[in-house]
């Protein structure tokens, strides 16, 4: 039986005749949804990372803002053997949230409850952060056990600040403290290690102060520093 001639195909038609496609299709249906995936994955790449390149350029780094300041009363106001809680601004422009509290003592004479060698200057008050060092959850001093108690997860504080239980590491952190016109004033926020010495940085919470674990994490330009 002779062979049947083969009729060859023009490249217009092989072009036509796609694997898995209808008779005049060019373009597979696989690879449509294909490129509509890959452009949705693209648009929603840009629609997080526009916004936040844009935030980064128009945002200063690696510069530290201005301190902020605020009076907190008349020193007579702050006895040595209990804490006086104050409301101070720490951010400025951001409404209700840029305001924390501190408690505000003053110094004691006793070198086993305030060491000179941990105080920052000679302004003898002593304001403590209420952030747990922790997660950040605010602590309460409790003036019967005079303790500072957090409610998140447990957390102990002495009366100079010291973990005494739960899961905390480092000391409570603490405030700079001036007087200017016959008024105390509350600054920026510092850091302590296990001595009360200054750390050279703020540093958040759950992140340890002593030992290597102090050059673990790098410093935060976002908090102001003296």
């Amino acid at each position: 039986m002779a062979n049947a001639r083969k009729t060859p195909k023009s490249k217009y038609t092989a072009d036509r005749h796609i694997p898995g496609a209808f008779e005049g299709e060019t373009v597979t249906r696989r690879r449509f949804m294909g490129g509509v995936a890959h452009v949705a994955g693209a648009a929603a790449v840009l629609g997080f990372t526009l916004p936040v390149l844009g935030f980064a350029a128009g945002t200063p780094l690696f510069e530290r803002p201005e301190p902020i300041w605020t009076p907190v009363g008349d020193p007579a106001e702050f006895p040595s053997d209990t804490y006086v809680p104050r409301v101070i601004q720490v951010v400025h422009g951001v409404g209700e949230i840029g305001k924390t509290t501190t408690y505000v003592r003053a110094r004691s004479d006793d070198p086993e409850i305030d060491p000179p060698a941990s105080f920052v200057d000679d302004v003898p008050f002593v304001a403590i952060s209420t952030r747990c060092m922790h997660l950040g959850c605010p602590v309460r001093f409790v003036d019967a056990a005079k303790r500072f108690i957090c409610p998140c997860h447990g957390g102990v504080y002495d009366f100079v600040g010291m973990v005494t239980g739960g899961p905390p590491v480092p000391p409570l952190g603490r405030f700079y403290v001036r007087l200017r016109d016959g008024q105390l004033e509350v600054g920026p926020r510092y850091s302590v290690n296990s001595d009360f010495r200054e750390h050279p940085s703020y540093r958040d919470p759950a992140q340890d102060l002593d030992g290597i674990g102090q050059y673990v994490y790098p410093g935060r330009f976002s908090t102001p520093k003296l």
